[in-house]
């Protein structure tokens, strides 16, 4: 039953970090997903006091309750086991459309990384804990695969969810708008490809990794101004994850990209 669960659509985050990172995220403006309420495990109270206290002390202002909860309350409600008996039930996070990307705040030499085709949570949270480690300036997402299992993602990811700024367009629309902008549109496929380590990642760049099962669409592969590949050190027919490619691609533009 719990490995389905992670499947559903969940506005619950489960321990510290993740209500951290939305708290941040609010207070840098990335996201308007609030907290409601926080429950915490009565058994732990004393272990987490220096969390409980910080969250007591700011309740009122942010406009939560705090709940106390037995730890059979917290089990039944939580997917994972290292919540450390701390758990927010939250706000929908409203989607952002490409299009509300400022000229104020649009950065010139940004890097931005489409998503298109991730279905599992899990992997879909470590993508973005990677892309974020890496310093992309955003991530883009088909409008159909908006963050469902928001608190799956954002414990799998870190808290990198919450604090990456996200846009929603469908992957064609995606790439006109960059290529408008002046980015390079970089997809990761095998078709028509160069090596990852001999390719120009230099910034402004728009990558796309699709997922494992569908890849990238035609459509999106023929806007491309280059189609990398990832190399392998032996013959192996399978695909990495997305997770792997996505932290691949990511720090291989960090890397080209350090002054």
């Amino acid at each position: 039953m719990k490995e389905r669960e992670k499947f559903l659509p969940s506005n619950l985050f489960e321990g510290m970090t993740s209500v951290r990172a939305v708290l941040r995220a609010g207070e840098l403006g990335i996201s308007d997903r609030r907290i409601v309420e926080i429950l915490y495990d009565t058994e732990r109270a004393a272990s987490r006091a220096k969390e409980l206290g910080y969250l007591k002390r700011i309740a009122e202002d942010r406009g939560f309750l705090l709940t106390p909860c037995t730890k059979e309350e917290i089990g039944a409600l939580t997917v994972g086991t290292s919540h450390g008996g701390i758990v927010a039930r939250c706000t929908d996070r409203r989607p952002v459309f490409l299009e509300e990307l400022s000229k104020e705040n649009f950065p010139e030499n940004g890097f931005y990384m489409m998503l298109d085709g991730i279905e599992d949570p899990y992997n879909f949270g470590y993508a973005l804990r990677s892309i974020y480690a890496a310093g992309a300036d955003g991530v883009l997402l088909p409008q159909r695969s908006w963050m469902n299992a928001a608190g799956v993602v954002c414990r799998a990811s870190a808290g990198a969810s919450e604090l990456l700024p996200m846009y929603t367009a469908a992957p064609e629309r995606a790439v006109d708008f960059f290529k408008e902008k002046g980015y390079k549109i970089v997809c990761a496929d095998k078709r028509n490809s160069v090596g990852v380590y001999t390719a120009d990642l230099r910034r402004p760049i728009f990558m796309i990794v699709g997922g494992e099962k569908r890849g990238i669409r035609a459509s999106v592969l023929e806007r491309a101004d280059c189609i990398v590949r990832i190399d392998y050190g032996r013959a192996f027919s399978a695909s990495l994850s997305a997770a792997s490619a996505a932290t691949i691609l990511s720090f291989e533009i960090l890397r080209q990209n350090q002054k």
